[in-house]
């Protein structure tokens, strides 16, 4: 069982600039579990959706690459903006009135729970708190 270890910990440690190009949790945590797999079996694929997930999550919720789609999808359906007198940032609770917030649509593969809305013309993701995870810049 040792041997399994250390064999996925190195396949692993190979893997990881896959992993690490893989962007946003959901899509990161499938590329590292695939690169795993692919190197050590069924633990390497365990060992590297987490890791992949955990890489992914550094890229933002969406991932670099998801980030400019959704943009011009926001944009493209001219939300209004909510103009906010505070610092637009991660952390930020936005009120939970006077603001539209709307779905993320599934073609993204945003977690349930996250919706987006704009603020000071910039598109962000929202928890269910309203407390912005990510500005789409």
């Amino acid at each position: 069982m040792n041997v399994k270890i250390l064999l996925a910990s190195s396949a692993l440690a190979l893997s990881l600039p896959l992993a690490a190009q893989a962007q946003g949790t959901i899509p990161g945590a499938e590329r590292g579990a695939a690169a795993g797999s692919d190197a050590a079996g069924p633990i390497g694929g365990i060992v590297g959706g987490a890791i992949g997930a955990a890489t992914g999550t550094v890229g933002g919720i969406l991932g670099v690459d998801m980030a400019p789609r959704f943009r011009s999808y926001v944009r493209e359906r001219n939300v209004r903006s909510y103009d906010y007198d505070g610092r637009v940032a991660v952390g930020t609770t936005l009120p939970g009135s006077g603001v539209t917030y709307y779905d993320v649509p599934s073609e993204y593969r945003v977690q349930p729970g996250y919706r987006y809305t704009v603020v000071n013309d910039r598109p962000v993701l929202v928890d269910r708190g309203h407390r912005i995870v990510e500005v789409i810049d």
